[in-house]
């Protein structure tokens, strides 16, 4: 009973598969988020959309802007849902003060990679990142068909 209990803890939630297209990504964090009781109940549902999602430091704290998180019906009438809501990430100081010096070096941005259940709290995990230009985008593309194309002629290889 532990086992499934603990596969359960580390699944993941929602993607940013977006990011790895648009951006190259230096570094990984893992920051806690702040959240409210309905919105941890839509993430059990899995009404959440990270693509248009960023993150922002301000006055040493970081959060999460632009993360849709859907309202269930079934959620509370008492309280008023904000689906749009910025959302604190909670990350050490020292790892803030390092962001924060990457940042503001040209480029660098912060993006939010994936959303994940780790101990039964929900975790973001967010990128350092550099933007691609377009000619890298296109060279991510041919990369992809290039490696369809040599999966499809294993597979009628073995048939």
């Amino acid at each position: 009973m532990a086992t499934s209990k603990n596969t359960a803890s580390n699944t993941r939630i929602a993607e940013n598969k977006k990011a790895a297209f648009n951006y190259f990504i230096e570094e990984r964090f893992e920051a806690g988020m702040v959240l409210e009781g309905w919105e941890v109940k839509a993430l059990r549902a899995g009404k959440v959309q990270l693509t248009d999602g960023y993150v922002v430091i301000r006055n040493g704290e970081l959060f999460l802007i632009g993360c849709q998180i859907t309202p269930l019906r079934t959620a509370s009438t008492h309280v008023t849902a904000d689906p749009t809501r910025t959302r604190k990430l909670l990350l050490h100081k020292d790892e803030i003060r390092r962001l924060v010096g990457k940042v503001e070096q040209k480029g660098f941005t912060l993006v939010p990679l994936n959303l994940h259940w780790k101990n039964g709290r929900v975790k973001c995990e967010i990128g350092l990142a550099k933007g691609k230009a377009e000619h890298d985008k296109r060279d991510t593309i041919k990369e992809r068909e290039g490696k369809r194309e040599v999966e499809r002629a294993m597979k009628s290889r073995h048939r």
